[in-house]
């Protein structure tokens, strides 16, 4: 099945809504992104439903003071009403004051199954992998 326009800019547009809701800190959104069933690997840790999943992402970053999180390259392959979908990420985390600088860089990808539902595209399973950091690490241990 060839992936249509509509479809491939519905999925691209949940995973830009994605880093709005984490950017703004608006994590109800989230329920927007994720299936209520969605799973995922977030930077190795495992969640077992979408609360599990806004839990692990709101309390990684409520303690910051700002995140600017990037996504492009995206790939998107529809099959019916399920999809894949990865792309690339870069996200900046900031933390003024830390000892050793105020910053946090990585990136990675993501990796996504789609499901189509009555309210549009949803992300059944994501997977966060970084590829890469820079910077303090301190910013983002508690």
């Amino acid at each position: 099945m060839t992936t249509t326009h509509e479809d491939f800019h519905a999925i691209v547009n949940v995973a830009i809504a994605y880093t709005w809701a984490l950017d703004t800190k608006n994590f109800d959104a989230l329920n927007d992104v994720f299936a209520p069933d969605a799973t995922g690997m977030l930077n190795g840790v495992h969640c077992d439903s979408r609360d599990a999943i806004i839990a692990r992402i709101s309390g990684s970053l409520l303690r910051l003071d700002f995140t600017q999180h990037l996504v492009g390259n995206h790939q998107v392959n529809v099959t019916g009403d399920t999809a894949t979908h990865r792309c690339q990420l870069h996200a900046q985390h900031v933390k003024t004051g830390t000892e050793g600088g105020d910053n946090f860089i990585i990136g990675g990808y993501y990796d996504d199954v789609f499901v189509r539902t009555a309210n549009g595209w949803r992300v059944q399973h994501r997977v966060m992998q970084p590829t890469w950091r820079s910077d303090n690490a301190n910013v983002v241990k508690k």
